[in-house]
């Protein structure tokens, strides 16, 4: 898995503890908490800027904590931001409140809806404070250099030519579609979906009403997440669909939004054309081992998410936050041995599985039905309707929505 470059095409050698490849939440937190415990720590993230649309925007409760417990959370919740402390969704004609996050036992009992390039933007700024980090724009993670059967550093491409790091540890947090865990050779289970989504932007409106997150009828679903001046939506499809409604023509889209959201349907000419609709293929995968001698995968490298319940970005921070706690001592000693990589993997593990089951369930028990369905929906089914009638139901889903399975904490000061 060598690469096939040459030192003479190289640029700027560098030699680092750990070298992260992606610059998305697992990555930049990591590189964080590294650099705060005094590691040298090199971020590489292959695009210019963090600006790029349909990233996850909801940051939980866990995420929220963690920002607390790194003395970041005033400062966080400075940039422009929306709060949701009820999630529920409009089923028919009926709003079902499902989760109250305001009993959580955290500092933040509610999801902030922020932007995921701001959030980046962020931590990059508090990380450049820090000596020890460093974060390298259009810079793309290739290929692994091995030696001895280890890993040791990558060379990646820059737009001044190939840069060699060295480095004690490699991490891939560079997504779903992860160069360095296909460099790696490491396998990849692919657990079935049955929906894709198709993303767009409305106006927003001042007299629209509250966002309720979800908009279930007539076999459709509508998700619509406030970005302060617009709408950033998401239309629910059945898993290779897209072709079809695109053969249906844009009208009958415009039309298939307006029924389900009829406050919509004055501002839907702001979709002119398919380009204003992007695809998000769904994918949930996961790696049956996460790691090889001095790489590890963390994020969606590691175990790409539904997005339902809009978790995977505080899962990928949660990985995060483990592999800092549990990686500092040996990076430290300069040696990452494949035990300290195994028990990063033994403690996330539980959590991914666990968040991934829910997921599919949700897909394969409730949405793939609704999809199946077109009649107006005159009721919720009685499960969700128990919800609204039982407010101390709404607690569980609260739970495991704004903290996870298996929150982590910081246990690492600065170095």
């Amino acid at each position: 898995m060598a690469a096939e470059a040459t030192e003479a095409q190289t640029i700027e050698p560098i030699s680092v503890g750990c070298c992260i490849a992606g610059g998305g939440p697992a990555g930049i937190m990591l590189g964080y908490l590294l650099a705060r415990a005094g590691i040298d720590v090199l971020v590489l993230e292959k695009h210019a800027d963090f600006l790029r649309d349909f990233r996850g925007d909801t940051i939980h409760p866990s995420t929220l904590e963690i920002m607390h417990e790194l003395g970041l959370l005033d400062a966080f919740l400075k940039l422009p931001h929306s709060k949701v402390e009820t999630i529920g969704a409009e089923i028919g004609k009926t709003t079902i409140p499902f989760a109250d996050l305001s009993h959580l036992p955290t500092h933040c009992r509610f999801v902030a809806f922020i932007p995921q390039w701001d959030f980046l933007q962020f931590i990059a700024a508090e990380g450049a404070r820090l000596p020890s980090f460093a974060l390298r724009m259009e810079a793309e993670a290739g290929d692994l250099i091995e030696a001895d059967g280890r890993i040791v550093g990558l060379r990646a491409k820059t737009p001044q030519g190939v840069l060699v790091v060295r480095a004690d540890l490699v991490v891939g947090a560079d997504g779903r579609h992860s160069t360095v865990r296909t460099k790696a050779g490491l396998e990849v289970r692919d657990l079935s979906v049955p929906m894709d989504v198709l993303w767009l932007r409305l106006p927003k409106h001042g007299d629209d009403p509250p966002q309720s997150l979800g908009h279930v009828d007539r076999g459709r679903i509508f998700v619509m997440l406030d970005r302060g001046d617009y709408w950033q939506c998401a239309f629910v499809i059945a898993k290779g669909q897209s072709d079809v409604i695109h053969g249906a023509g844009l009208e009958a889209f415009r039309r298939s939004i307006g029924e389900i959201v009829p406050y919509t349907r004055e501002r839907l000419g702001a979709l002119a054309s398919w380009d204003d609709v992007k695809l998000l293929t769904v994918t949930v995968d996961r790696l049956p081992r996460w790691y090889r001698p001095g790489l590890l995968c963390i994020g969606d490298a590691a175990h790409a998410m539904s997005p339902i319940g809009g978790v995977g970005i505080n899962l990928a921070i949660q990985d995060a936050v483990a592999a800092a706690n549990l990686l500092a001592g040996p990076l430290k000693r300069g040696r990452v041995e494949e035990d300290d990589l195994r028990y990063v993997q033994r403690r996330r593990e539980l959590p991914t599985r666990l968040t991934q089951a829910m997921q599919l369930i949700i897909q394969n028990r409730i949405i793939s039905r609704v999809l199946a369905g077109s009649a107006p929906i005159t009721a919720p089914p009685l499960g969700l309707r128990l919800f609204a009638w039982f407010p101390l139901l709404r607690r569980i889903p609260a739970r495991v929505i704004g903290m996870g399975f298996r929150p982590e904490h910081v246990r690492i000061g600065p170095g």
